[in-house]
């Protein structure tokens, strides 16, 4: 029988998470841990505090994890009650560990203040369970084997935590969580809508239980992430290779980078490699195009400039587009979003000259011309070409999404 690999859950315990003023970033850094050592994360719930909500969670968590691990609720304080939750659900006791309370005394001594009462229930230990030492605060950690379960208990505060489970927890779990390794990978796909790409590749990614794959969508583009364990790392790598080629081979110039490479970082490398330079002429993305590419550090090696035309008067004083242009086809048409292209071209004599206009709302659209019309424009050496794209959505999705089509253009117009 095949052996499945390791799962964990991760629980953040604090109802200040819960509001809109705290993060969770212990699970995003605790996750990326257990992947190296071939542990899958199935599962993360952040809970406030309250003892029968945590203990609800920790219940669950046992459910489908092999190792379970809090974050919070080990301080002195009235509703730190992770203590208490985890013995509820393990039916054991909590035990006040007198070497614990006299380091505490000792640590509030040692910087002149008195310990409070409430203090001592930083030394309350789940029976059975290991100390794990707090090098950067007063709250110690507990490691706690319940049969075939393993529950790690860390401080909330993110110095604290990823110092301890660096020194003491993650040893402990290299030795006991061995056999798995896990690899991944990360396709960026550019130029389909989120549901066209799934309908093509879904049936080959369905046919695998292992790789796993994840499908991700945003305004800068689509990724698929693949997720795969096996008994080295050169297994798991292979079982990637496989799923990954198949996906490749289907989605063909759709695919941006296999190494999660971005958008604009692709772009670079291209237009370096060949010599190409760019230049800008943007009306309705009012220099977001510009900016994603100057993002990526060295872009001044090809990326000339632009210009942000909104009004009329600049496409025709600074693009040498012609007044009659816009009077007889309007501001937001092909024939002056190819004008703005070849104007910014010639202008800062680049390669290549990409220009947008658009109607990006929400007022300004007409039963002829609705929001979300955008005109992208392509001057390349002697030939001027131009997309129509109609993008529904507010304003923002109308401008990020115009800003993602131009670029993955010009990516393809590079690759040829």
């Amino acid at each position: 029988m095949e052996k499945k690999p390791f799962v964990a859950a991760i629980l953040a315990v604090g109802s200040e998470l819960l509001t809109p003023f705290r993060t969770d970033t212990n699970s995003l850094y605790l996750t990326e841990q257990l992947n190296s050592l071939g542990i899958d994360v199935k599962l993360k719930m952040v809970v406030g505090d309250e003892l029968e909500r945590i203990v609800e969670c920790v219940r669950v968590a046992t459910q489908s994890a092999d190792l379970i691990i809090a974050t919070g609720g080990l301080g002195p304080t009235e509703d730190d009650l992770t203590r208490e939750a985890f013995a509820a659900v393990l039916g054991r006791k909590l035990i006040r560990s007198e070497e614990l309370l006299q380091g505490l005394r000792a640590r509030f001594a040692r910087y002149g203040f008195r310990m409070t009462p409430n203090n001592e229930r930083q030394a309350d230990v789940i029976e059975g369970a290991e100390i794990l030492p707090n090098a950067r605060g007063s709250a110690p950690g507990q490691f706690i084997e319940d049969g075939n379960t393993v529950m790690v208990l860390l401080p909330g505060p993110p110095g604290e935590m990823m110092t301890m489970f660096e020194r003491e927890a993650l040893p402990r779990l290299r030795q006991r969580y061995r056999g798995f390794f896990m690899a991944r990978r990360q396709l960026r796909v550019g130029g389909l809508t989120e549901s066209a790409m799934d309908n093509m590749i879904a049936p080959i990614y369905r046919a695998y239980s292992n790789p796993t794959t994840t499908v991700l969508s945003s305004l800068t583009g689509l990724e698929v992430h693949l997720t795969a364990t096996g008994s080295t790392m050169e297994e798991a790598q292979s079982l990637i290779n496989e799923l990954s080629a198949k996906l490749e081979e289907k989605l063909g110039a759709n695919v941006v980078s296999t190494d999660g490479a971005s958008l604009e970082q692709v772009i670079k490398q291209l237009c370096v490699a060949r010599g190409y330079t760019v230049a800008l002429a943007e009306s309705c993305t009012g220099g977001l195009i510009a900016k994603r590419l100057t993002d990526v550090p060295g872009s001044s090696a090809y990326f000339i400039g632009g210009v942000v035309a909104y009004a009329n008067q600049v496409k025709v004083e600074w693009l040498d587009v012609p007044a009659t242009l816009i009077e007889t086809h309007g501001a937001v048409s092909a024939q002056v979003a190819e004008a703005m292209a070849q104007g910014v071209q010639h202008k800062m004599g680049a390669t290549i000259g990409l220009a947008v206009t658009g109607i990006a709302g929400p007022e300004g659209g007409t039963a002829e011309k609705p929001v979300g019309l955008v005109y992208i424009g392509l001057a390349l050496k002697d030939r001027v070409e131009h997309k129509e794209l109609r993008i529904p959505g507010d304003r923002e999705r109308v401008r990020e999404l115009t800003t993602t089509f131009a670029l993955d253009w010009l990516r393809r117009t590079l690759i040829g």
